[in-house]
């Protein structure tokens, strides 16, 4: 497989993720509105939860760090947020269920060789 073309994969996949991640933790104040306004709990908290979630999970598939547990977590929160948020906007929920599945084909590809866990992954397999 050409290393290079997963590297990309991982960050264009990770791109709205640590894009989303930031802008939630830079407002959170509004994104915890939105989440009232959908009745969660503790909306503040979960607005920096959610946004520090999106942004440490995005980072860790662009440097390949952990890169199929992430990949599994991304892809549940893709599909929970796809139903619990944008259930009513179909374009929204399809898009979340097409990044689970590009997750869950990372998860099960892994992160190739270049990503931070190359060195653990080699001497493991070696």
């Amino acid at each position: 497989m050409n290393q290079t073309l997963i590297l990309a994969g991982r960050v264009l996949l990770a791109a709205i993720f640590v894009i989303s991640g930031f802008g939630k933790l830079a407002g959170a104040e509004g994104f915890s509105g939105f989440l009232a306004s959908l009745n969660f709990p503790a909306p503040l908290l979960m607005a920096y939860l959610v946004g520090a979630f999106e942004l440490l999970a995005g980072i860790a598939v662009v440097v390949g760090f952990q890169t199929r547990i992430v990949g599994i977590a991304l892809a549940l929160f893709c599909v929970a947020t796809g139903f619990l948020v944008h259930g009513a906007d179909q374009t929204a929920l399809l898009k979340n269920i097409a990044l689970a599945g590009g997750f869950l084909v990372l998860a099960g590809s892994g992160a190739g060789s270049i990503a931070v866990d190359k060195t653990k992954r080699e001497s493991r397999y070696a």
